[in-house]
């Protein structure tokens, strides 16, 4: 069958073009391919601006340009730090829900749980001017408001009782305050260093201080953490509930004398001591030393425990440390 002369042509032109396409790709070089793939594949978005932001019932300001920019600084830092942020998105899955009744307990707005994201990311971490734990809390600051810390114990890196103290300090800031953007700064910054850059610039909001580096961008991190949290699909993060991290049921036993070496004590009590002090970040040395008159909680595994012989002494996953080897 003949083909339509026009038919032809078309065919013809088909044929040279992947001819020339073959010939060009085929003078390539591997650079040359790579660049041409990763302009094709790599795309990198900027973010629109939210309509409205609201940190603690307080709106931000976005209309104004210096807002808006230093909020588009941390949301893009945040967003394109894919790794960091989703670590942070698996532990709040894990931690949340012993911080968030704490801070309802007390009367504090629950956005102030971001705060112990922006300081440590939920990681018993130390800064280099020895801040440390959870809500990243100096040595003198933590025992001003409460917190143990002693050779043995520290409670910076005990979630509930950090948390409690972190709740003391935001009742005392937003004393002075008034406003929980205000109390977020002085967190970083410190009660009578907000309030003397208050007085100095005559003004009386968060959003019209000109700080330092630091504590200006302090505030518009935890904005950035806290809407990539509650919108995570929206900034591209996809993750599934059982990729995020999850709380290991315990069992706590209340121990109310000395255990002069937790290494045996944990192996005696069908655990090891990498676990014990996964779970007792609290613990700092080898040994407990208990005052009389004190005690303390050590929580163990829930899983491991009842297979030991004290399954039976479990009552409302609280054991005492007396039915229980001490480790001696």
């Amino acid at each position: 069958m003949m083909l339509n002369p026009k038919f032809r042509f078309y065919f013809l032109l088909i044929g040279l073009s992947f001819i020339g396409g073959f010939f060009i790709h085929a003078t390539l070089t591997e650079d040359d391919k790579m660049q041409r793939e990763f302009e094709t594949y790599y795309k990198i978005y900027s973010l629109a601006s939210p309509d409205k932001l609201v940190f603690a019932g307080e709106s931000v300001p976005l209309t104004d340009f210096d807002i808006q920019e230093r909020y588009d600084r941390e949301i893009l830092t945040n967003v394109y730090w894919q790794s960091q942020t989703l670590l942070m998105i698996k532990r709040a899955h894990k931690f949340f829900p012993i911080i968030e009744p704490i801070l309802a307990k007390n009367g504090i707005p629950d956005d102030m749980k971001y705060l112990a994201l922006a300081e440590s990311g939920l990681q018993n971490v130390v800064s280099p001017a020895g801040a440390s734990g959870y809500w990243q809390i100096l040595e003198a600051t933590a025992k001003n408001y409460g917190l143990e810390v002693s050779a043995d114990v520290d409670e910076r890196y005990h979630i509930e009782k950090s948390t409690e103290a972190a709740c003391r300090y935001f009742k005392e800031a937003y004393k002075v305050f008034n406003s929980w953007s205000l109390v977020a700064a002085s967190y970083n910054m410190g009660i009578d260093g907000v309030r003397k850059q208050l007085q100095q610039q005559g003004v009386t909001n968060y959003y019209d201080l000109l700080l330092n580096t630091e504590t200006s961008r302090y505030v518009f991190r935890t904005l950035a953490i806290k809407e990539i949290i509650e919108r995570p699909r929206s900034y591209g993060f996809n993750v599934t509930n059982n990729h995020k991290y999850a709380q290991v049921p315990t069992v706590k036993i209340k121990v109310t004398r000395t255990i002069p070496d937790l290494i045996k004590y944990s192996l005696d009590n069908g655990c090891n001591y990498k676990v014990l002090k996964l779970m007792n970040p609290w613990l700092r040395n080898k040994s407990l030393t208990v005052q009389s008159g004190k005690f303390y909680y050590i929580e163990l595994p829930k899983d491991r425990l009842i297979k030991t012989d004290y399954k039976d002494k479990i009552n409302n996953d609280t054991i005492d440390v007396e039915q229980t080897h001490v480790g001696e």
